[in-house]
């Protein structure tokens, strides 16, 4: 280290970034990251702005296209972005907002009431992030429009022709400088959040075009019923419990709260927030009220109408059990918290919520005496099932391994206490576990075989869950703790490895495992601890030349170009693996792949695990039928 070079540290060391050179030397302060995330989220930014104004009352309609090139797209029929010259720049409005940070119409108070958008940067990031960038303009009855490239103006803005209408038509391309990793937009991804944005604004119509390929896809999304609507395609084809769900609209102090919820026969809670059709995944003071006045009414109700002992009073999670529902706030001074500023922090949203869905639900109540009932008897046997829970419960306490000698034999646990480094291996099968035991790296991977069958949790209640054998190896072993004292923070292993065999039972065993972390560990996927093992399919030797192959694709490509007779050795369990190509093919951190569990859209994954793990036959039926096309290795 040259001590010289930093006693020099002086005036001319201090860096002053002008304009957006902040945001091109650091992306991922403004977007969050430069992968998947970040170049979605240009989209977000851009579509926020369209919402700010459809949440004004001044656009109906919201165009998204992806272009050819991966280029982006966004028309609204708004006011148009202002083109006057600003008073402190000199310079066009227009040019002011997309080259200057904080620089909009969302600071004043009167321009927009709430805004989606104070939550973000804005178009101006969008603009520093991408290679090209233009604007068009229809207002006060004409066209313009000002190109950009890397933040900075193309020359000036320019009137191009007469238009009566208004709006703003964005089109940007991503700077492939800086976004490597995520070059292509996930079509799911963009149509998810648009569903998403027009369920929560009743009447906006939003249109999804994806032009990439030979043919466009196209998608129109409009819902007149708004959150009425969201509530029936969450819920699905699950049974209903109260047939007409509850539904709660009020404005207090400016701040307008909208809320939708209905019960069915599942024993799982979907409860979703929004705060300005941000959504906070990590709750906050909204969710915080709604959860209170639910609680509240619920008691006061079923204890009133005799239909339960004021000493058998409900706690939470007993009136949440198969609840879908949906808390939407428009606040015009949000506060964001939380490490994913996803969480609303705003005191006061928390009595309001209380009160206004207090009051609503008390009403929906009174008013429909067979849906009441009918919501106050799941409560009461949700109720019930938690007291055996808490039974049962006290046996997944893993305060040593060493406890219970049936616990003790089944984990075969690493010798490291650092959760950062250390991994579990779930492994179906006494003998796939002992080819892993003897292969792993024992300093930080351990193996825990499932000797019985797993629950499917779908179907079961937590009390029923927790007398599973294998579940509860698997709570033990984590030591997270389950349920209400479930804290993914304490996970002794941040990799958990699912490992089957490739074929329809080990396929199964996967889905089973992975619908248990969705419903009870959902954290553990949020944090990216849960992975999927691969294991080879086959093994291909010719001579001294032997390889291992992990799908059909490459093995065709492999057998064209060895040409001959090689022998092929197809792998239908991990047992018929020595412990030395287990670790070579599947375990060892230097040659194993493992696929990582994400959730792009909760929504979308709590659908499916509902219809493949669920009760209702009609629904899974109608997905083998649509999906057997594409099924490989069926009898392996």
């Amino acid at each position: 280290m040259d001590n010289q070079n930093n006693n020099n540290y002086s005036a001319e060391n201090i860096q002053i970034l002008e304009g957006l050179e902040a945001v091109r030397l650091r992306p991922g302060m403004y977007i969050g990251s430069t992968g998947s995330r970040g170049l979605h989220h240009l989209v977000w930014e851009i579509v926020d702005n369209s919402i700010d104004e459809v949440l004004g009352g001044y656009a109906s309609h919201i165009i998204v296209e992806i272009l050819k090139g991966n280029e982006i797209q966004v028309t609204d029929n708004g006011r148009g972005i202002p083109v006057d010259l600003h008073p402190k720049t000199g310079r066009p409005a227009v040019e002011t907002i997309l080259t200057t940070l904080h620089a909009g119409g969302k600071f004043d108070g009167k321009s927009y009431k709430v805004s989606g958008g104070l939550h973000g940067v804005g178009a101006s990031v969008v603009n520093a992030l991408s290679e090209r960038f233009e604007v068009m303009i229809r207002r006060d009855g004409h066209a313009y429009r000002q190109d950009f490239a890397f933040g900075e103006p193309v020359g000036e803005l320019q009137i191009e022709g007469s238009n009566n209408e208004t709006g703003t038509t964005i089109r940007f391309k991503y700077d492939p400088t800086i976004f490597v990793e995520t070059t292509e937009y996930d079509y799911e991804i963009l149509r998810n959040r648009i569903q998403q944005l027009a369920f929560l604004n009743k009447g906006l119509k939003i249109t999804l075009f994806d032009r990439r390929g030979d043919v466009d896809i196209e998608k129109n999304y409009q819902y007149d019923g708004g959150l009425l609507e969201y509530i029936d395609f969450l819920n699905g084809n699950r049974v209903k419990v109260n047939q007409e769900p509850v539904f709660i609209e009020r404005i207090v102090d400016d701040i307008s709260i909208e809320v939708a919820l209905q019960y069915n026969d599942s024993y799982s809670t979907n409860l979703i927030s929004f705060v300005n059709n941000i959504t906070t995944h990590e709750g906050g003071m909204h969710e915080d009220g709604f959860k209170m006045a639910l609680t509240r009414v619920l008691n006061k109700y079923a204890i009133e109408n005799n239909l339960l002992k004021k000493e058998d009073s409900f706690i939470g999670d007993d009136t949440r059990e198969g609840l879908i529902a949906i808390v939407s706030v428009k606040h015009p001074n949000p506060q964001f918290e939380g490490q994913t500023k996803t969480k609303l922090g705003n005191p006061e949203v928390r009595q309001i919520a209380s009160q206004v869905v207090g009051e609503g639900f008390e009403r929906f109540l009174l008013e429909n005496p067979q849906d009441a009932k009918a919501i106050v008897e799941k409560a009461v046997t949700a109720s019930r099932a938690r007291i055996a829970a808490r039974r049962a419960r006290e046996a997944t306490r893993r305060k040593s391994p060493l406890e219970s000698l049936g616990f003790a034999s089944k984990l075969a646990d690493c010798r490291s206490r650092n959760p950062e480094i250390s991994e579990l291996y779930i492994v179906e099968g006494d003998s796939a576990g002992g080819s892993a035991k003897q292969g792993r790296e024992s300093e930080f991977q351990a193996i825990l075989p499932l000797r019985g069958k797993v629950l499917n949790v779908e179907k079961a209640r937590l009390d029923r869950i927790l007398s599973n054998r294998e579940i509860i190896s698997i709570i033990q072993a984590l030591g997270t703790g389950i349920g209400e004292e479930f804290d993914p923070t304490k996970a002794r292993y941040h990799k958990i490895v699912i490992m089957t065999d490739a074929d329809v039972d080990g396929a199964h065993i996967r889905t089973l495992l992975l619908t248990f972390f969705f419903r009870y560990m959902k954290g553990l996927i949020d944090l990216g601890y849960i992975y999927i093992a691969q294991p080879p399919l086959y093994k291909v030797t010719q001579g001294r030349r032997s390889e291992y192959i992990y799908d059909d694709e490459t093995l065709e490509k492999l057998l064209q170009e060895m040409g001959g007779r090689p022998s092929l050795q197809r792998y239908k369990g991990l047992g018929e693996m020595n412990p030395e190509q287990l670790w070579e093919t599947t375990m060892n951190p230097e040659t194993r792949t493992l696929l990582q569990v994400s959730l792009k859209d909760a929504i979308d994954a709590d659908n499916v695990f509902t219809m493949l793990m669920g009760e209702e036959v009609e629904p899974r039926k109608e997905f083998i039928q649509e999906n057997a096309v594409y099924a490989k290795n069926i009898d392996a």
